[in-house]
C-alpha cells in the first residue's frame, strides 16, 4: 500500500493562467503575465548575486515585480513594519547583506544600497500588454525557499522575523482563492480584478492582493488609493468582477464619505472583526458580498466568514484547530491556561493562536478576542475587542477604543482614582455627547464594563492598515488625559467657526480631477490657517504670528465639491489647536495643529 504522494520540490511562480491575460492593471492599462515576467527577469539580472531584499516599493506593480525578481534570484524579501531608518538599522544581522528595492529616490534608507524598480524602464518601451520577448515557461521556485520574512516589532522594539517558505505560501493562497471563488460562485478567481487600500508590505496586503494574483489567479491594480473618491475611481477603471481589499477603519471612512461607489462583487476585510451593521452597509453600497479573513503573522491566513451570514468562522483548506489546556505548572494555585492551536494545510508545525475562541468543531469557531486583551473588572471577564466591537457599532461613533489603565497610570490624587480599575472609552463622535455613548453601551454591556468616562478626541493613533497597537493607544491615552481637554468630566469646548462658500469655478478644481472635480486637501488646510489667523488667542497657543505651524495630524474623510459650503471649526486641544472642516453634517477633514520647529 502506497502512501500519499510526496509534495513537489518546486512550485510554479504563477498559478496556472493565460499569460496573455492581465495579471495587473496600471492606470487602467492591462499588464499581461508575459510582460510582468519579462520585467521581473530583467530586474533579477540586475540584482546582486547574493543579498536580502527590503521591498519598499509603493506602487503595487513595482512591489510585485521586485518580489518576483528576488524569488528568481534566490533571495528572501524582508518586510519591515515601517521604512524608518532606525527600523532598517535593527534588521536581523544574520544572512546575506541587505539591499533596498524602491520606486522613489527620496527615501532615507540609512546608507543601504538601492535597486530602483521602474516597470516602464524594465518593459523597454513596449506596451504593458505586449507579449514580445515573452518567456516560454513559467519559472519554478523551490518549495523550501524562504520567500518572504515578515518582521514585527517585538517587546524590545527590534523587528522579530517570521519566515514564510514558498511552498506553504502557495497552499495558503490556493485555499483562500478557493473560498473566495466559492463566495463569488465562480470556478476560479481568473478575471477577478482587485483594488487594495492595504500596503503590500503588510501580510494581509501581500497575501490578498499581490499573492492572490500571482498564486491565486486574480489580477491586481497597481495603486493604493487612500481617499474615498480615489478608491471609487480606481474601482471604476477596472472591469468586473471587481474586489476591494480593505480594513474596517478604511471601509467605515469610505462608507461615511458619501462618495458613490461602482458595483463591487466582493469586499474583503481583515485586521479587526467587522460589525454586522457595517458589513450590511457595505453590501448595500456596493451590491456585492462582504467577507472577512482571520489570521496572524505566525500562521498566515487561518479562516474566513461572510459577516452578514453569522459570526462563525470556517478554517481555510485543510487547517484544523484544537483546544489545549495547560495546568498550573508552577503550583501557585492559579487558574488553568487554555490555548488554541492550528495545524494542517500550510501550517506545517502546530502553531498557537493569540486569540480566545469558542470551538464548534475543528473547522468552525467564534472569535472572542486576543488572549492578551482579556480584562477583569469587578470579578467579571471580557475582552477589549468585544468592548470595542459594541462601541464602534453605535450610530454616530466614527471611531472608538476602550483603554484599561494600569495601577499608576493615573495620579492617585485624582478625583477619578476609581477609573484606574475601570475602562475608559476614547471616541471620535462629534455629534454625540458622552451620556449618549454611555447610554448606548448600557444596552449592550454588563454594568462593570460600561465606562465612567468617555473622552472625545479628534482621531485615534491608528497605523496605515487601521490597526491600533496597545503601546500607541496607551501613550495616546496618557497624553490626552494629561491635557486640559482630557480633564475628568470636562466637555469638549464648543469651538469657533467660519463659513467658506466654494465657488463652482474655484481655480483649484481645474485638473483635480477631470470629470469629477474635488477640492484638494491643501485648500482645506489653507482655510483652516485663514480662520486661525482671525483668532489671536488661539494662534498664540502656537507661538507668535510669525512662528511656523506644524500639522500634527490630519485626516481627509469626505470630498468637497463645487458649490458646497465649508465650515471650519477650531478649538483648543492639549497644547495645540484642533480643527474640523464640515460640509453640512458630514466631516470633510479633521486634525490638529501644533507649534512648528524653527529653522
Amino acid at each position: 500500500m502506497t502512501g500519499a504522494p510526496a509534495p513537489a520540490a518546486t512550485r510554479p511562480l504563477l498559478a496556472e493562467r493565460d499569460l496573455a491575460a492581465p495579471l495587473a492593471w496600471r492606470n487602467g492599462q492591462a499588464v499581461s503575465g508575459h510582460a510582468f515576467l519579462a520585467a521581473a527577469k530583467a530586474l533579477a539580472a540586475a540584482l546582486p548575486q547574493a543579498g536580502r531584499a527590503i521591498n519598499l516599493c509603493q506602487d503595487r506593480l513595482h512591489f510585485a515585480v521586485g518580489l518576483t525578481a528576488a524569488l528568481l534570484r534566490g533571495h528572501v524579501s524582508l518586510m519591515p513594519p515601517n521604512a524608518l531608518p532606525a527600523t532598517l538599522r535593527q534588521l536581523p544581522a544574520a544572512g546575506a547583506p541587505p539591499y533596498v528595492l524602491a520606486d522613489t529616490d527620496d527615501l532615507d534608507v540609512g546608507g543601504l544600497p538601492v535597486a530602483t524598480v521602474s516597470f516602464d524602464a524594465l518593459a523597454g518601451g513596449r506596451p504593458a500588454g505586449d507579449a514580445a520577448g515573452a518567456p516560454g515557461a513559467v519559472p519554478r521556485i523551490a518549495a523550501a525557499h524562504e520567500a518572504v520574512c515578515l518582521l514585527t516589532s517585538g517587546s524590545t522594539g527590534a523587528p522579530q522575523p517570521h519566515g514564510k517558505r514558498f511552498g506553504p505560501l502557495t497552499v495558503n493562497i490556493a485555499a483562500e482563492a478557493e473560498r473566495l471563488a466559492e463566495w463569488l460562485q465562480r470556478p476560479t478567481l481568473h478575471g477577478l480584478n482587485i483594488v487594495a487600500t492595504v500596503p503590500a508590505q503588510h501580510s494581509y496586503g501581500l497575501e490578498s492582493s499581490v499573492l492572490l494574483a500571482m498564486l491565486g489567479g486574480a489580477s491586481f491594480d497597481a495603486g493604493r488609493p487612500f481617499y474615498p473618491a480615489d478608491i471609487a475611481a480606481a474601482l471604476a477603471r477596472l472591469p468586473r468582477p471587481r474586489a476591494l481589499v480593505t480594513t474596517p477603519f478604511h471601509l467605515k471612512a469610505l462608507l461615511q464619505s458619501g462618495v458613490a461607489l461602482p458595483p463591487v462583487d466582493l469586499v474583503l476585510s481583515a485586521t479587526a472583526p467587522l460589525s454586522p451593521q457595517l458589513a450590511a452597509q457595505a453590501e448595500a453600497a456596493t451590491g456585492g458580498r462582504l467577507g472577512e479573513i482571520y489570521g496572524c503573522t505566525e500562521a498566515g491566513q487561518v479562516a474566513a466568514r461572510l459577516t452578514t451570514r453569522g459570526e462563525t468562522w470556517q478554517t481555510l483548506g485543510e487547517l484544523r484547530i484544537e483546544r489545549q489546556e495547560a495546568g498550573d505548572e508552577a503550583g501557585t494555585g492559579g487558574e488553568a491556561v487554555e490555548r488554541f492551536v492550528v495545524s494542517g494545510g500550510h501550517v506545517t508545525e502546530p502553531t498557537a493562536l493569540a486569540d480566545v475562541l469558542v470551538l464548534h468543531d475543528a473547522r468552525h469557531f467564534r472569535l472572542l478576542g486576543r488572549a492578551n486583551d482579556l480584562i477583569h473588572v469587578a470579578g467579571k471577564r471580557s475582552s477589549l475587542a468585544h468592548l470595542n466591537f459594541h462601541l464602534n457599532r453605535i450610530a454616530g461613533v466614527d471611531d472608538g477604543a476602550f483603554w484599561l489603565p494600569e495601577s499608576g497610570d493615573l495620579p492617585t490624587e485624582s478625583a477619578e482614582v476609581e477609573a484606574v480599575h475601570r475602562p475608559i472609552a476614547f471616541v471620535v463622535a462629534p455629534g454625540l455627547t458622552a451620556r449618549q455613548v454611555i447610554a448606548a453601551l448600557r444596552a449592550e454591556l454588563e454594568p462593570a464594563f460600561v465606562p465612567r468616562r468617555v473622552v472625545h478626541v479628534d482621531a485615534l493613533p491608528r497605523e496605515a492598515t487601521g490597526k491600533l497597537t496597545t503601546s500607541a493607544l496607551r501613550a495616546f491615552a496618557l497624553r490626552t488625559l494629561a491635557a486640559p481637554s482630557g480633564a475628568p468630566g470636562a466637555a469638549a469646548p464648543p469651538g469657533e467657526h467660519d463659513t467658506y462658500p466654494i465657488a463652482a469655478d474655484h481655480p483649484a478644481f481645474a485638473g483635480h480631477f477631470p470629470g469629477h472635480p474635488l477640492l484638494p486637501g491643501v485648500v482645506l488646510l489653507a482655510l483652516v490657517q485663514r480662520s486661525l489667523a482671525r483668532r489671536p488667542a488661539l494662534r498664540a497657543r502656537l507661538g507668535d504670528g510669525g512662528a511656523p505651524l506644524a500639522i500634527e495630524q490630519v485626516k481627509f474623510l469626505s470630498p468637497v465639491g463645487p458649490g458646497e459650503e465649508v465650515r471650519v471649526l477650531l478649538r483648543p486641544q492639549g497644547q495645540g489647536v484642533a480643527f474640523e472642516c464640515r460640509v453640512g453634517t458630514r466631516v470633510a477633514a479633521r486634525g490638529q495643529l501644533g507649534r512648528g520647529r524653527g529653522p
